[in-house]
């Protein structure tokens, strides 16, 4: 297993390591190997945060066999979790991690002490069979050895991997064509990199674990991080965004109220934390934009990251997590009469809204 199969796991080869490798997967679960806490973790930051990268704020780090074995444990967690859109989430995070991961390894020199982990172009146009379909404007300076800053990508390449929804300028009325092919920028052709990297990666997930006397012992073992990941994604389902002409942190529930000022005395949340009051925000309609401003400078670039990840076009992809899961994380506090009313932080801050409404009413009615 190469330093670059763990960096680019859904890279051909490195699904041929895995295969070849003298390793089950099974086993591994079995015995609750290293790969496993890798696993849950990629898809645990993938879901809450958008990135598979591992925690930086861990004291030691994860060897080549561990990263690489823990992308096929991710996928069997995340086809176990059977969240709406968890899939896509997933599939967005390895995504967008991986693009970060090209760029730096486009842009490192010949000399990098890291060169046997990187990737360059070359190695991406080959994966996607996309070699003969890309090629580089020519610099004027032939003699330049700079990245050239256009390149030439055939038009059906460019339809199957671009997306309308990205912007005008991705429509083709609004491109510069010639001899059947687009001619895009060099950021551009990273990013339809990125979205053949999110394809393969959603490819065939989620996928049916149980089924079979092995699958059924696998995901058996798999359970209780699984248990962990529902719990903590709530289903959008249940809960969806409340919507309210403003947003009035009066009519937070406790639990929200601690967080908000645990976050804007600059205290860095522990994950579970910062997941509950990033969803809570967008969930009441802020913007991924406005939670920062609301959280404080300290914590501002973080839970606007995460608010980003959570929001989508019409709401919240996942409610904050449910009164008994906040009871769980030790995140219930200061518990007041109307907390024995209900059961999820977003039902406490609308009946508290309408409350409130109503009452304005009342007296303006007197």
């Amino acid at each position: 297993m190469r330093p670059l199969h763990a960096r680019y796991p859904f890279f051909a080869a490195a699904r041929e390591a895995v295969e070849s490798a003298d390793v089950a997967i099974a086993t591994l679960v079995a015995e609750d190997a290293p790969a496993v806490e890798r696993g849950v973790e990629r898809v645990e930051r993938a879901l809450m945060e958008g990135t598979v990268e591992p925690d930086p704020d861990e004291a030691y780090g994860w060897d080549t066999q561990t990263e690489l074995l823990s992308y096929p444990i991710s996928r069997i967690i995340v086809s176990l979790v059977e969240t709406p859109a968890a899939v896509d989430k997933y599939a967005r995070a390895e995504a967008d991690t991986a693009y970060e991961r090209m760029l730096a390894d486009f842009d490192a020199g010949d000399d990098d002490v890291h060169g046997e982990a990187r990737a360059n172009l070359d190695d991406f146009l080959r994966e996607f069979d996309l070699d003969g379909a890309v090629r580089a404007e020519s610099n004027r300076n032939r003699n330049s050895r700079r990245a050239p800053d256009h390149y030439w990508v055939d038009v059906g390449p460019y339809l199957t991997y671009s997306d309308t929804d990205w912007g005008a300028d991705w429509r083709l009325v609004n491109r510069s064509l010639a001899d059947g092919a687009v001619r895009v920028t060099r950021e551009e052709l990273s990013e339809l990199l990125r979205e053949a990297v999110r394809r393969r990666v959603a490819e065939g997930l989620p996928f049916a674990v149980r089924g079979s006397d092995a699958g059924d012992r696998l995901a058996d073992a798999l359970k209780p991080h699984v248990e962990r990941l529902r719990n903590l994604l709530s289903d959008r389902g249940a809960v969806n965004v409340v919507y309210v002409d403003s947003v009035d942190p009066d009519h937070f529930p406790p639990c929200v109220e601690a967080l908000l000022a645990r976050a804007q005395d600059g205290e860095t949340l522990p994950n579970e934390a910062a997941f509950a009051l990033a969803a809570f925000l967008v969930g009441v309609g802020l913007e991924p934009e406005a939670v920062g401003g609301v959280v404080g400078d300290a914590n501002a670039e973080e839970l606007q990251k995460r608010a980003t990840v959570l929001a989508d076009s019409s709401g919240s992809q996942y409610a904050p997590p449910t009164c008994e899961t906040m009871q769980a994380y030790d995140l219930c506090v200061n518990r007041d009469d109307r907390c024995d009313t209900i059961k999820h932080p977003m039902k406490y801050f609308e009946t508290a809204t309408n409350d409130a409404d109503a009452t304005a009413a009342d007296e303006v009615a007197d």
